[in-house]
């Protein structure tokens, strides 16, 4: 019984490393994953890149092409899933170069809508403030946040990864949640509420009750609830009312849903490009009728291993060398494990994406499906928080060439907001937003007027007063 317990006991810091180092890849753009491994030959004689032209998943050599002949077909004729791979980054070495696709046509169509991401624009505000122990707690959960911009994983969860206390997690949560947009990092609407209440408390004057509804009634008021809102809380029904066109007027239930930094107002100066996708997806054989073939593009040419000549010389190993030597081989083997876990959960995920939003990747924004983060990490049964991390980060390239980011699959407006795009390219006069609810409205699609007015400013469209005085000139 005592050796059982000891053996869970000793197997536990290693699993937790494994997770923790995991997750971090998952949130590691390629270049940073290609950073950190060259980082680590460098320093660590107990790992190795094995520079052969062998297929990174089943071990086999490539052909001249560059591609495996075996991970990249079909299983049998009959079989018509769509085929999902990683791919030796030394064949994608022309910008938006596929193996099956003519070398020769011109270069992909860079989507450049992406600048700097909400981590990256949150821990640039927050950085100054963090100690450096917090730096990391403060990235990891930045790039686990959910696309509404909560925290999905448990403060005790995130404590126990870096063996801190739970309040001084909470110290660094406090830090994100008042940082640009305010509310960030909450764990739900109510909390992020009252975070800009606290905020917006100090600038102006608050409707009595606001704070009572926010933390007693959230769910009545959302759901339009006021006599009994009034009943509970002895509030009249004008001071309800009073509260609830304070809350839709100024404050915003979901953080990571509102305009932030450079991104209300386009700037062409400092856009961000993709000039290498992390993914490619084509047609098998350049046939549109047939199955998707997804090729995840491996962050490192060749592949890693631990040396087996150190772990020979391991054994025979000084007495005074005998750790030092043990800790090189222990990162360079949770290294090697970390890199194979991800390339598996890419795979995964993408399969899964792949498969729902096969009509988007085929026919284009307007036939996107409406899928969540949450969804998918149910069906692949793992944390919302390791769906986040594999999306951040990470590039497509789409079967028109076209490259976007990863969580634009995950973009619920988007079909949305074609429609609307559609409706003004072909208005005879401008339509004005509550227009555009009607006309929505009839097509079964129930949307707030502010929310069309939002996707409008998304999409560089004018208000309707001043689209009207364009055409007039």
């Amino acid at each position: 019984m005592y050796q059982t317990q000891k053996a869970k006991t000793e197997l536990r810091p290693v699993t937790s490393a494994l997770l923790a180092q995991t997750m971090t890849f998952l949130g590691m753009s390629a270049d940073e994953i290609r950073e950190r491994i060259e980082s680590e030959l460098s320093i660590n004689p107990a790992l190795e890149r094995i520079d052969e032209r062998i297929c990174p998943n089943c071990r086999r050599p490539l052909s001249e092409q560059g591609i495996c002949m075996h991970c990249s077909a079909p299983k049998s004729e009959d079989d018509k899933n769509d085929i999902v791979f990683v791919s030796p980054r030394d064949d994608f070495m022309l910008p938006g170069y596929s193996s099956y696709s003519d070398p020769y046509q011109n270069e992909p169509d860079i989507d450049s809508v992406q600048r700097e991401d909400l981590p990256t624009y949150v821990l640039r505000q927050i950085g100054p403030d963090l100690l450096e122990d917090q730096k990391k707690i403060a990235a990891y959960l930045l790039t686990g946040l959910n696309e509404d911009g909560f925290i999905t994983t448990s403060t005790y969860e995130i404590a126990s990864y870096y063996h801190v206390s739970p309040s001084e997690i909470e110290e660094v949560i406090e830090l994100i949640q008042h940082a640009d947009p305010l509310g960030v990092g909450s764990r739900d609407p109510q909390e992020a509420l009252m975070v800009q209440i606290q905020h917006l408390s100090s600038l102006m004057t608050i409707p009595y009750g606001t704070r009572e509804v926010i933390e007693n009634a959230y769910d009545l008021l959302i759901h339009g609830k006021y006599r009994e809102i009034s009943k509970n809380l002895s509030l009249s029904m004008k001071q309800i009312q009073m509260v609830e066109k304070f809350i839709r007027e100024n404050l915003n239930p979901f953080p990571g849903r509102a305009f932030w930094g450079e991104n209300v107002i386009p700037n062409d100066r400092d856009l961000e490009t993709f000039h290498q996708p992390d993914i490619i997806i084509s047609y098998l054989n350049d046939d549109p009728k047939k199955q998707l073939i997804v090729e995840i593009i491996m962050p490192i040419s060749g592949y890693l291993q631990v040396n087996p000549l150190f772990k020979n010389e391991y054994r025979n190993a000084p007495e005074t060398k005998v750790e030092a030597w043990k800790n090189d081989l222990d990162r360079a083997s949770l290294l090697v494990k970390c890199l194979n876990q991800r390339n598996n959960t890419m795979v995964r995920l993408m399969q899964t994406l792949v498969e729902l939003q096969s009509d988007f990747v085929r026919h284009g924004d307007g036939s996107i499906v409406p899928i969540t983060r949450a969804q998918i990490s149910k069906m692949l049964d793992v944390h919302e928080s390791t769906i986040s991390r594999a999306v951040s980060n990470k590039t497509v390239m789409l079967p028109s060439r076209k490259v976007i980011p990863l969580s634009s699959f995950f973009d619920r407006s988007l079909n949305v907001r074609t429609i609307i795009k559609d409706l003004v390219r072909d208005e005879q006069k401008p339509l004005s937003d509550a227009k555009i609810v009607d006309i929505l409205t009839g097509m079964g699609i129930d949307i707030a007027r502010r929310t069309v007015a939002k996707y409008r400013a998304m999409e560089g469209i004018l208000p309707a007063h001043l689209r009207n005085m364009v055409k007039m000139r």
